[in-house]
């Protein structure tokens, strides 16, 4: 037989072989009943030792690939070939989605946008100032310290340790009283919104949430089956006297409203919390990068003025740190606390160890407060210019809404323009900036843009902003 094996001395000779015959069986290359080269005529030609190819027919003999025959040689197993060559296009065919999923992906518009000279990108944060020499060390330490410790699952609900530095973190820095028992590690908060909707929602529920509102959040409750329904918002917050009666679930964004905003008032809390204690629906507060707050004082939290115990408060250090690090947190609701712990053990058993014993020293060591103070002085200086900009050289053709936290602004476009010639407009010019639309159910007569100003620096700051006014006063004089 001569069978073409091509092997790579850099890397280990037997697994190269081994995968090689394997593949070749898999793909009909070598068909059932085939006599395989003598271990030694195939060493001498492909110029390894004999060990090296025996160890190879002697894996793919214990798999059932190969079968020898004493005083024969060794064969190629009949059968084998016919159940894997079929066409993968064919198998896959054959596997579909329901309708709801196929619906969702169909419908589902991503928030992530390409890297681009110019990033606007909102919710993102600036990896290049972020203290790495510091967090690598930490990471170093929790490695030290897992070494030391049995080889066992961690708890389903979280690192105690990392439980209570965060409880701690929320009493100081946000208002937020709560156990550091009553605490949920999540993969971001992301994690946290389908575990309460896995927990609280069967096919049919109804889902209230803000309009304009936070997309992932709303394919999270269509994929769990629930009706969605978008409540308008204004400039005190969600318009609470225009909830659905039947509403299971509200989601809000109250420290400052995603993607808009404002902050809701104090008013509009306690009537929402009023509402949902007489219907005991479940009010999802999510405080998404609350860290960063640049006028005004922050009104109480929901969960703090929540007296019935429902509401479940949402934070991620997603947003506050960088993207790829997929920690976040849920203050659970005593009556919801067995159910999302059983269903986070059912999803993923706990969130990645390692990171989470590196998360505890940070914010015990205050790194994590030495980072948020600097990013509050560079993200203040970003904010405060592109307001200067949105109030003066682009002001004829946009009108920002001035939020009072976060590390993002939206402003509306004065002037009906062309929005998919505008989008396409500055990608062409390297700028990567949102549209309003995805952030809506229901088409707008009005349009905007959103700008974040987390991961962009100085200097691309002005220059970005230069290539959106090219845009805008392009498009407005067609």
């Amino acid at each position: 037989m001569d069978l073409h094996l091509d092997l790579d001395p850099r890397l280990p000779l037997a697994n190269q072989l081994y995968r090689q015959l394997r593949e070749a069986v898999l793909s009909g290359r070598l068909a059932g009943g085939d006599r395989l080269p003598p271990t030694r005529f195939l060493a001498q030609r492909l110029q390894v030792s004999r060990k090296t190819v025996s160890e190879a027919y002697e894996q793919l003999c214990a798999e059932g690939f190969f079968h020898g025959r004493a005083g024969s040689g060794t064969f190629v197993s009949q059968g084998i070939q016919r159940t894997a060559a079929r066409a993968p296009m064919q198998s896959a065919s054959a596997l579909q989605p329901t309708r709801l999923r196929q619906a969702l992906t169909d419908a589902h518009t991503p928030l992530r946008q390409r890297a681009s000279r110019y990033n606007f990108h909102g919710g993102t944060t600036d990896k290049q100032l972020f203290p790495f020499p510091e967090w690598r060390g930490c990471l170093q330490q929790a490695l030290r310290e897992l070494g030391r410790t049995p080889g066992f699952y961690d708890e389903d609900a979280g690192h105690p340790p990392l439980r209570q530095a965060i409880a701690r973190y929320l009493a100081i820095s946000r208002a937020v009283s709560c156990a550091w028992e009553d605490l949920l590690i999540t993969q971001g908060a992301q994690q946290g919104l389908d575990l309460l909707a896995r927990v609280m929602l069967e096919p049919g529920m109804c889902v209230a949430m803000e309009e304009p509102g936070y997309p992932p959040a709303r394919q999270i409750f269509l994929a769990a089956g629930a009706r969605v329904v978008g409540v308008p918002v204004d400039e005190e917050g969600l318009l609470v006297e225009q909830l659905p009666d039947d509403a299971r679930i509200v989601y809000v964004t109250p420290s400052h409203q995603f993607p808009l905003g404002m902050p809701m008032s104090l008013g509009r809390r306690l009537a929402l919390l009023e509402w949902a204690g007489s219907r005991s629906a479940l009010i999802i507060e999510d405080d998404y990068d609350g860290e960063y707050r640049f006028e005004g004082r922050p009104l109480e939290s929901l969960q703090n003025l929540d007296r019935h115990g429902l509401v479940a408060y949402l934070g991620t250090f997603s947003k506050t740190l960088f993207p790829e690090l997929r920690l976040g947190y849920l203050l659970m609701p005593p009556g919801l606390q067995p159910a999302l712990i059983h269903a986070k053990h059912l999803s993923d058993r706990h969130s990645c160890s390692l990171q989470q014993r590196a998360l505890t020293h940070f914010l015990v060591s205050g790194g994590f407060a030495r980072h948020t103070r600097r990013m509050q002085r560079v993200y203040g200086w970003r904010r405060e210019r592109l307001l200067q900009r949105l109030h003066s050289d682009l002001s004829p053709w946009l009108e920002p809404i001035v939020p009072l936290a976060g590390i993002h602004l939206a402003a509306r476009l004065r002037l009906a323009i062309d929005e998919d010639a505008l989008a396409h407009e500055l990608r062409q010019g390297g700028v990567g900036l949102l549209d309003l639309r995805p952030f809506y159910s229901q088409p707008q007569p009005r349009g905007g843009l959103l700008f974040g100003f987390g991961c962009i620096d100085d200097k691309l700051l002005e220059e970005g902003l230069d290539q959106v006014r090219t845009s805008l006063s392009r498009l407005a004089a067609i």
